[in-house]
């Protein structure tokens, strides 16, 4: 391993200085490099312990968690249930190739395709897998089905569907596309509810649509259902597949099991990830039973996908949520949360709207809010951004009221506070 020069000491110091969100920064004082890439931008703390609502840093800290690992912990942090069905499937198989059958995939197939529009589903083991997939099955059907030479997908401005090449290339980010030219051809992304400039970006080689029902990491912004029904017109008119990412809005979130069962709607394509098992590492991509010889032997894989493990945990997470019917009770809760936000925060004119649906809730304010976040955890609350100016709140479905009411006097008390240092009523 190489050791660092004096200059890139000096200029490791002088981020750590300037840093007030907990990078992550390499640990200089010792004169080495840290052995991890420094791709996230970390926060100051390290969790080590986690039950229900609840988590733990290795001081012994303990923090209320409206992060959810990022709508992941859907279930709560280790749910007994769950955790029982790992651990018998610990003492039977792990993995075994996509050669064989697993049966496990069959019985996690059928628990979503029961209650879904979908017919198929291929596993895989991340949200960005699962929207690749999504791009390469809708090309392939076109091309090798239809005949048609079709490839183009069109997404929307400030939405996120991942870090692989093609999927941040989907991306209406431009943030998450620096330093990786050239991006691959084939996409398209316009303004969200720019019904004009989607008509025109429509042209003989396009596949396929593809969006957010909440754009989450976009500033948790619902699609507007008129536009969304404009959205499936113009794929049956042209003859597109409509491509919807529920990775963050799927498995209970948004008070249905998926997001699109909001609008009436059924998609082609739809792709999950994040709470679809409490936390291990688990994708899905589900389709229409037309596009199955798309994806014929041979023409998509993935070696971690759907192992015996992940299958344990995917069904025992689903038949979870069925049974205790979490959408709903998601659905219920986040009206609390929502409301009493705007009850506590009538009177703050720094919050500009509170917005979401479910347990997806996003509070936008006047100015960044990352301060708000780190005054957040030294209050005993996690939460995090969704965008320089929107607080984002992803509690797990199990949530209390009296949590709620707990987490919601944290946030107003921070929020109004900020305001008035902001206006300058207050010394910082």
């Amino acid at each position: 391993m190489s050791k660092l020069t004096q200059a890139e000491l000096d200029s490791q110091a002088g981020a750590q200085q300037t840093d007030t969100v907990g990078s992550g920064t390499p640990d200089v004082a010792a004169g080495k490099l840290s052995a991890v890439f420094p791709s996230y931008a970390r926060y100051d703390l390290s969790l080590v312990k986690g039950k229900g609502t609840w988590v733990w840093d290795d001081k012994g800290n303990k923090y209320l968690d409206f992060t959810s690992g990022l709508a992941v912990t859907s279930l709560g942090h280790a749910p007994e249930k769950v955790g029982a069905k790992l651990k018998d499937q610990i003492d039977t198989l792990w993995h075994v190739s996509n050669l064989f059958h697993i049966p496990g995939q069959d019985k996690v197939a059928n628990l979503l395709t029961e209650n879904s529009c979908a017919d198929q589903v291929f596993f895989c083991n991340s949200g960005a897998e699962a929207n690749e997939a999504a791009i390469k099955l809708a090309r392939r059907y076109h091309q090798k089905i239809k005949g048609v030479d079709r490839y183009e997908v069109i997404t929307f401005e400030q939405s996120f569907h991942g870090r692989t090449l093609a999927t941040l290339t989907a991306t209406g980010q431009q943030k998450v596309k620096e330093g990786f030219l050239p991006l691959p051809a084939g996409f398209k992304t316009v303004p969200l509810h720019d019904l004009p400039a989607l008509e025109t970006a429509i042209g003989d080689h396009t596949a396929a649509i593809m969006l957010e029902m909440v754009l989450a990491e976009g500033g948790v912004l619902e699609v507007e259902p008129e536009f969304l029904n404009a959205v499936v017109a113009l794929c049956k008119k042209h003859g597109l597949l409509l491509i919807v990412d529920e990775v963050q809005t799927g498995m209970g979130r948004t008070g249905k099991l998926f997001a699109h069962q909001h609008y009436g709607i059924e998609p082609d394509i739809f792709t999950l990830a994040k709470g679809i098992a409490s936390g291990f590492p688990a994708g899905l991509m589900l389709g229409k039973g037309y596009l199955r010889e798309a994806f014929s032997p041979g023409s998509h894989a993935s070696t971690f996908g759907g192992t015996p493990l992940a299958t344990a945990v995917m069904a025992a997470t689903i038949e979870t949520m069925l049974e205790d019917e979490l959408p709903q009770r998601a659905e219920e809760m986040g009206k609390y949360l929502t409301g009493l936000l705007k009850e506590k925060l009538a009177d703050c004119s720094f919050v500009k709207d509170i917005r979401g649906k479910g347990l997806l809730i996003g509070i936008e304010c006047q100015s960044p809010v990352g301060d708000i976040v780190l005054a957040g955890q030294k209050k005993g609350l996690l939460f995090v951004t969704a965008g320089p100016n929107v607080l984002r709140l992803l509690p797990n479905l199990y949530v209390s009221k009296e949590e709620i009411d707990q987490a919601v006097d944290i946030v107003s008390e921070l929020i109004h506070t900020y305001a008035k240092q902001a206006n300058g009523e207050v010394s910082s």
